[in-house]
């Protein structure tokens, strides 16, 4: 996969050609399936780089969860090393292969508990040299040492956590996530690492979930993108202030080879902050719906699934078969698929997404038949891998071929 050309055309701009190319190309394959285009992957993989303004991006495996893909994109300039999800999933892209070099630079974006994963990491020196553990508390170094005791190992790479979400007027915005909030906390933590034995601290990680992950242009409701945006800006503010004192702090006790923050939504801003030293981002490679509210960018379409109509219950209803590939997070509308092609379908209230069917009226029903194919877009990018084998990958002139995804590989890591 060869991800280094800019594409010179747009086709996921005009509908009406975009969909049925995919149609046309994958006609062979049976649905449910996923598809890759890889212009449109082109396309969102460098305007990342574009909105990054020079700050490297390290890519967040679990928006994307398919090897190739992630080989591929850190071949180009710009990307360099992994945010992981899981330290099983970490020592597995940082392990060579026969045929396929591991990642050099895998940092676990969340702290572990898997014992298996951690005695492995302690066991090999080249893992460990590859491999950032993701701390936020004392508890967490003393679980690695009770499955290897730091005189019956190497040093184990660790990264401190800071909480990056706002105290506004209203209570605390952004994700449970860290504790370690102030510059004080993070310095605490950052000095009991250096005096214990068996860890080195070698970097600082944040997400911005509040700016990163909330869309500050959703449809239909202005009100809301007006008090989002408000929030924002002054998230936006307090964060810089804060996360460059945490950042000191913690460089006055520790070397740090990096400071990691941002998310795909947050590229412009995490770019302009000058104690990051590179931005997190995955899920705007795959452009999955969620990404669709914001002012900044709009990213193309690039993954996108394919299910069968199997009945037609009455005149302006199709059903197809499957369907039910709900997103994480707060249940409600915004964590549907979403149907693209035909345009104009909509979901049975009463129904919605079904596990094993998914009814869908409107006018464009009218004319689908048995056999025909719907296609949706998930609403977050990398958990449409967990529910297919494999991507379809579409080129220019039609299916370029298969690529497996971490499910293919027999890789269910959550």
């Amino acid at each position: 996969m060869d991800l280094t050309a800019v594409p010179t055309t747009q086709p996921w701009l005009s509908p009406s050609a975009y969909w049925p190319t995919l149609t046309d190309a994958t006609r062979e394959l049976d649905p449910p399936y996923g598809a890759l285009h890889l212009g449109a992957l082109a396309h969102n993989a460098h305007d990342m780089l574009r909105r990054a303004g020079g700050k490297p991006i390290r890519v967040a495996s679990k928006s994307v969860r398919v090897r190739e893909v992630l080989d591929a994109v850190l071949a180009l300039p710009g990307y360099a090393g992994v945010l992981a999800y899981t330290l099983s999933e970490a020592v597995w892209l940082a392990a060579d292969e026969p045929g396929r070099p591991g990642i050099r630079d895998v940092v676990v974006g969340y702290p572990t508990a898997e014992r298996a994963a951690i005695a492995r990491l302690a066991a090999d020196d080249t893992l460990a040299a590859r491999v950032t553990l993701m701390v936020d508390s004392v508890a967490q170094l003393d679980l690695v040492d009770a499955v290897v005791p730091p005189d019956r190992r190497e040093q184990l790479r660790v990264a401190i956590e800071l909480d990056a979400s706002w105290q506004g007027p209203v209570g605390r915005i952004g994700v449970w996530r860290s504790p370690v909030h102030t510059p004080a906390a993070a310095r605490t933590l950052a000095e009991h690492i250096a005096r214990r034995s068996g860890f080195r601290l070698v970097g600082m990680m944040s997400y911005e979930a509040q700016i990163a992950g909330q869309g500050d242009d959703p449809a239909g409701r202005p009100a809301f993108a007006r008090t989002v945006r408000w929030m924002q800006r002054q998230s936006k503010t307090e964060l810089l202030a804060r996360r460059a004192e945490a950042v000191a702090s913690v460089r006055a006790v520790a070397e740090l080879e990096f400071v990691n923050g941002g998310g795909t939504g947050s590229l412009e801003f995490t770019s302009t902050d000058p104690s990051c030293t590179d931005i997190a981002a995955g899920s705007g490679l795959f452009g999955g719906h969620l990404f669709d509210g914001y002012r900044e960018f709009t990213p193309a379409p690039a993954a996108a699934f394919a299910l069968s109509v199997v009945r037609r219950p009455k005149r302006d209803t199709a059903t197809v078969l499957g369907g039910g590939w709900i997103a994480s997070g707060p249940p409600g509308g915004d964590r549907m698929p979403r149907p693209v092609w035909p345009q104009g379908l909509v979901m049975a209230p009463r129904e919605m997404a079904g596990e094993v069917q998914t009814p869908l009226s409107g006018d464009a029903a009218e004319s689908l038949r048995p056999g025909d194919r719907v296609w949706f877009r998930h609403t977050k990018s990398g958990e449409l891998s967990e529910h297919v084998n494999e991507f379809a990958l579409i080129g220019a002139d039609g299916l370029a071929g298969m690529t497996p995804s971490y499910r293919g590989e027999g890789k269910a890591f959550l």
